[in-house]
């Protein structure tokens, strides 16, 4: 599976979508970001696909992992982001009460 790569000039629905796209088609994909700038917009991307995916009811979860990527030649440390599609039975309650109606501004949508 291809990473999703974000700069800090990525426009975050449009990572979004691609995000969405990925899960909906493999339940699972992965955002690699360097750079402060770039790992806001991939968060911010990831709280946005959650809406666009929430609309057909498929449910995400997320981990950071920091790994070593080669640029150019130079070793650099990206930040990764695993999101992968959940079973709303699978979240902790606290999760499940941000999916009520009062909170779909929090979807970015």
């Amino acid at each position: 599976m291809e990473v999703i790569k974000v700069s800090a000039r990525s426009r975050s629905t449009a990572v979004a979508g691609a995000i969405a796209g990925v899960i909906r088609e493999n339940g699972y994909a992965e955002v690699q970001a360097i750079g402060a700038s770039a790992v806001n917009q991939a968060v911010k991307a990831i709280a946005i696909a959650r809406g666009y995916l929430q609309e057909d009811e498929i449910y995400i979860a997320s981990l950071p992992v920091f790994t070593e990527v080669d640029i150019q030649g130079l070793e650099r440390t990206a930040v990764k982001l695993v999101v992968w599609a959940v079973g709303e039975e699978l979240l902790p309650t606290q999760l499940r009460a941000l999916l009520t109606p009062e909170t779909e501004s929090l979807s970015g949508a």
